[in-house]
């Protein structure tokens, strides 16, 4: 059984966060799906990981134009497709039956966002209240650190 972990971003932009998370997951041998909400956030997703940096390479692809690739970036309800990690952005969902079976799920939200915020905490809730194992990280005093586990 896999854990997610939520991370409210308030000094760390999601173009840091994402593709530190990224880099970190394909160094324990994880294909990972990064969920976003819809079409126009998942081509935000992907210029953004052609661009964070230009010394580096995340190999990736949108939707069915990824194949081998080991970063699938999907919209809504992708299927993990036997991916080991799913990352949420931008308010997509994890549900409990897929967070279950992945090695680690990962929900980023913006934490000067209330809404990011209130949506987080209704995921953490749904997610915990089905038994699945959660951390939530916060880098609000400089670094990451965990500040809860259910």
């Amino acid at each position: 059984m896999g854990a997610v972990y939520f991370y409210q971003m308030t000094r760390s932009p999601l173009s840091a966060t994402l593709p530190t998370l990224l880099m970190k997951s394909l160094g324990a041998g994880w294909r990972v799906l990064v969920r976003a909400p819809n079409p126009e956030a998942q081509a935000r997703i992907d210029d953004l990981l052609w661009s964070y940096d230009a010394a580096s390479f995340l190999p990736h692809g949108v939707d069915e134009t990824a194949g081998r690739q080991a970063i699938l970036i999907g919209a809504g309800e992708t299927p993990l497709g036997g991916r080991e990690a799913v990352v949420s952005v931008l308010g997509a969902e994890i549900a409990a039956p897929e967070a279950e079976v992945a090695a680690r799920g990962m929900i980023l939200f913006d934490g000067h966002d209330d809404g990011a915020v209130a949506h987080a905490r209704t995921q953490w809730r749904a997610l915990t209240g089905a038994g699945v194992a959660a951390q939530y990280w916060s880098d609000a005093e400089g670094g990451w650190q965990m500040k809860a586990e259910a």
